[in-house]
């Protein structure tokens, strides 16, 4: 549909949304609130609006780059309102009948609460694009987890590619699931990211298989708990038609698929870094093995691929977690009915994205690792159990995590500590009882307000890091916290770390 073309003409009364006929729901006519204007909330806006919908944009923030966004949505007949006043309650100007939220906004945000007080039903965009997909749609292999959701879903993209079919890693990396569900020319399989906050708003995900990595502390301020954060990311699991894929090593993601409400048929499958049991993609004499999709299973194992496959996703080799990721890909891929060959060729064929154990530098035998998107414990615990030596820069919000444990574990591998973030007292707490001889760096502050000032203090940690390291140590970026405090995103963070790497003399990729 383009601009010149009519739209249906608004409904006078409020349809009963929730029940309306999916799959290939028919947002024609109806009345929908986009709560927050990020690239989902563009998404969602723009199909919506192709199709018939009378759509309203509501966005606090009011910056260039959503300027830019505005202005082409506008020409096209979608309203847009910027402004804190905007996302404090419902229009009073207009009626409406379906609210698509950003996955950021809490349950508790005032319009979202108004609407859920008023009966209008609140919608994740994931939600939107299952009811919005055709019947003959493509499949939905979907990851969440704590950590490790990008690398998982990434691998399975290039996995399900060497296959032969038309695949796309979608959803909280790359394409919003909106624009891959309706895309033109038709995807076979979506490689479907997940975080807890898409999955909160999310009721129907009826995917062919779905696999939550692991669960550990995290946004437990967002969800109000542990056990709601672990409630939330269960959700990935409810209508798998084929395989729910689950850690053994973490009890919480076994109970989360056993009070799963799936359909007749799915099966548990367990992943592990151990020989496998029955239904389980495990590890023997380093060589990766199926004992869940194949019919011989109770007698016979397939083999997919070799550690040494993927000797060459980190500086010293695949670390635990990143084998533990593949697991998780292949199993997947399994589920959708690929051959072992194709999961081995994927593997073999797959680079780490950026800001993931990406090595930036080597300098004097020095490596330069940018782990940026470690943002919680747990997942720094894996970037630092991989090296043996370790200058570590870390340091941001921690949003409340307990440090304890990943400094008690990982103090006989660090060097040296850097430490950035407002707030540096967690770190220097746990680092004073569980490293006391390790040499701390502590990096002014300073002034972060504009792009100078935040690439001025990676500077400096960069090079209070290269002072602290010797041939044969890793300089690695994996801040167990949040980046809010100082940069704009952990994405920022870890370029302004590559820019500086860069700038430091002999620097070789």
């Amino acid at each position: 549909m383009t601009a010149a073309e009519p739209t249906p003409a608004p409904r006078t009364d409020r349809p009963d949304v929730e029940n309306l006929a999916w799959p290939g729901l028919d947002v024609a006519g109806l009345r929908i609130l986009v709560a927050g204007f990020g690239i989902s909330g563009y998404a969602v806006a723009d199909q919506t609006m192709q199709r018939g919908a009378h759509v309203l944009v509501a966005d606090g923030s009011d910056t260039p780059e959503i300027r830019e966004r505005t202005q082409i949505l506008e020409v096209l007949g979608v309203e847009v309102r910027l402004g804190r006043e905007h996302t404090l309650a419902l229009p009073e100007d207009r009626e409406v009948d379906l609210v698509i939220t950003s996955p950021g906004w809490r349950p508790d945000q005032p319009l979202l609460a108004a609407a859920a007080a008023a009966g209008i039903p609140v919608w994740s965009e994931i939600e939107l694009a299952r009811r919005m997909q055709p019947a003959d749609g493509p499949d939905w292999l979907a990851v969440t987890g704590t950590n490790g959701k990008t690398t998982t879903v990434t691998m399975l993209e290039t996995i399900l590619q060497h296959a032969g079919l038309r695949a796309v890693a979608c959803g909280n990396v790359g394409l919003p699931v909106i624009e891959a569900a309706l895309d033109p020319e038709g995807f076979d399989v979506l490689a479907i990211e997940l975080s807890s906050f898409q999955l909160h708003w999310t009721q129907n995900l009826d995917c062919e298989a779905a696999a939550v990595l692991n669960i550990s502390a995290d946004h437990l301020d967002w969800h109000g708990g542990a056990e709601e954060y672990a409630l939330a990311k269960g959700r990935i699991y409810h209508g798998v038609r084929t395989a729910c894929i689950y850690n053994v090593a973490d009890e919480t993601t076994r109970r989360l698929v056993e009070d799963a409400d799936v359909l007749d048929g799915a099966r548990a499958v367990g992943i592990s870094l151990a020989t496998p049991g029955l239904s389980e993609i495990g590890v023997i004499d380093e060589i990766l093995v199926d004992r869940a999709f194949l019919a011989e299973r109770r007698t016979a194992a397939a083999e997919l691929a070799t550690l040494s496959d993927l000797a060459h996703l980190g500086p010293h080799g695949a670390g635990p977690h990143l084998v533990l990721d593949a697991l998780a890909a292949a199993a997947l891929a399994r589920a959708h009915g690929v051959a072992a060959e194709a999961v081995r060729d994927g593997l073999r064929a797959y680079r780490v994205g950026s800001h993931r154990a990406q090595l930036i530098a080597t300098i004097d035998g020095i490596s330069f690792v940018d782990d940026t998107k470690a943002t919680n414990p747990a997942a720094a615990a894996a970037s630092l159990h991989a090296a043996d030596r370790v200058v570590w820069i870390a340091g941001g919000d921690t949003k409340g995590a307990d440090l304890e444990p990943l400094i008690s574990s990982t103090a006989d591998r660090l060097v040296g500590v850097v430490l950035l973030g407002v707030d540096d007292q967690p770190f220097r707490a746990a680092l004073e009882r569980h490293a006391p001889e390790v040499p701390v760096r502590r990096i002014d502050p300073g002034d972060t307000d504009d792009v100078a000032g935040r690439s001025r203090l990676m500077e400096d940690a960069v090079h209070a890091a290269r002072s602290l390291a010797s041939a044969g140590d890793v300089v690695l970026l994996a801040p167990a916290a949040a980046s809010i405090d100082q940069f704009r995103d952990y994405a920022e963070r870890g370029d302004l770390f590559a820019a500086a790497v860069h700038r430091l003399p002999g620097a070789s990729t």
